[in-house]
């Protein structure tokens, strides 16, 4: 089983984050008192999913106290296990048409066969089409008691006013990278696997404050060390399977750009490139840095945090570079390679971008 299904919340203690829905949610179940329908709405990784069948788990438990489920009667395990017949979950970037919400219509018209509640989680719910979203509406204005309806979706300026009113709306947010590692470094204990704390915290940045994707990415650097025969997961197996640049390189890229030296600059970018070094992030990694230059030139203060991860050459390389460079160099650099990133994926050759705002830049 995959590390993020296999170590998914079972309970609402378990679950990292999140921690205003939680508290929400628990107090009502725990009061009995629960919404028609819900609305979970946030970005991809932070748990939508997880807290919905968690909400189908907890108001079904045959045996539940207070809040929790309790995993050993037979609607829990049958939710656990993925085989609740009153469970149904949808996925409408696929079912998105009127005929499959007419389907929704006619199966909640019936009592569940099992548990005490007929869950429907409709996942990407903004996909809908119109017509979809029309017809979904009218069962959410009459449902019947014995069903809930949770929605998720990561796009909700497209859905219809109307659905969300009729909703309990839940904001979900990206969870903090010190979330992610905690919980990183739990799956590494239970797995009994050794992992340097460098190694976990360039995984949670990477991320992006999304759980799931550090989960598929912890286990495929634990597959990648397993072939290397390693038993530990450093610093370096991260790099080289994603393909990461080391700040210290992107500094020598920009002291060939403050010099304009565009070949200089050039020829580096694809000698690391040929060493592996992706090019999507490789320009990540540079918008990164010079949005630090650019706070340090506003007040010292707004970098702290990013300057005491850096060796001391390298922050002293950056405290220099926002005293020489222009402001408004600065602000050219950033807009002229953010320009790049948008690019980039449409590129037949993912580094020319890079190499034309090289070009713009050392030439203005």
């Amino acid at each position: 089983m995959v590390l993020y299904r296999k170590y998914r919340p079972k309970t609402f203690s378990e679950i990292i984050g999140q921690e205003h829905i939680v508290k929400t949610l628990t107090n009502a179940i725990q009061e009995g008192i629960f919404s028609h329908a819900y609305l979970f709405y946030g970005p991809r990784g932070s748990g939508k999913t997880t807290i919905a069948r968690l909400l189908a788990k907890a108001i079904n438990c045959e045996n539940r106290k207070g809040y929790e489920p309790c995993n050993k009667c037979s609607a829990c395990q049958e939710i656990n296990e993925g085989r609740a017949i009153d469970l149904i979950e949808i996925d409408a970037a696929s079912n998105r048409g009127i005929d499959e919400v007419r389907q929704i219509k006619e199966g909640a018209k019936f009592p569940p066969t099992r548990l005490k509640y007929k869950v429907f989680i409709i996942d990407e719910a903004h996909q809908l089409s119109k017509d979809a979203a029309n017809a979904l509406l009218k069962i959410l204005e009459e449902p019947p008691k014995h069903v809930v309806f949770i929605l998720a979706t990561t796009e909700i300026q497209k859905m219809i006013p109307t659905i969300i009113s009729r909703c309990q709306r839940f904001d979900f947010y990206r969870l903090r990278k010190d979330q992610i590692i905690k919980k990183l470094n739990y799956i590494c204990q239970q797995e009994k696997i050794r992992a340097d704390d460098e190694a976990l915290d360039l995984i949670a940045t990477n991320a992006e404050g999304a759980m799931r994707d550090a989960e598929s990415l912890l286990e495929q650097i634990i597959t990648y060390a397993q072939t290397l025969k390693k038993n530990k997961i450093e610093k370096k197996d991260v790099q080289e399977l994603l393909g990461l640049v080391e700040n210290e390189t992107i500094i020598k890229f920009l002291d060939f750009l403050v010099n304009k030296k565009s070949k200089e600059a050039i020829e580096f970018l694809n000698q690391n490139i040929q060493k592996g070094i992706d090019p999507n992030n490789f320009l990540k990694t540079l918008i990164k840095i010079l949005r630090h230059i650019l706070l340090l030139q506003i007040d010292n203060n707004l970098s702290n945090v990013f300057l005491d991860q850096l060796t001391q050459e390298t922050k002293e390389c950056l405290i220099k570079y926002a005293k020489k460079i222009p402001e408004n160099d600065l602000r050219i650099m950033l807009k002229k390679f953010m320009e790049a990133e948008a690019r980039i994926k449409y590129s037949p050759i993912p580094q020319l971008p890079i190499e034309l705002s090289v070009i713009e830049i050392c030439e203005s």
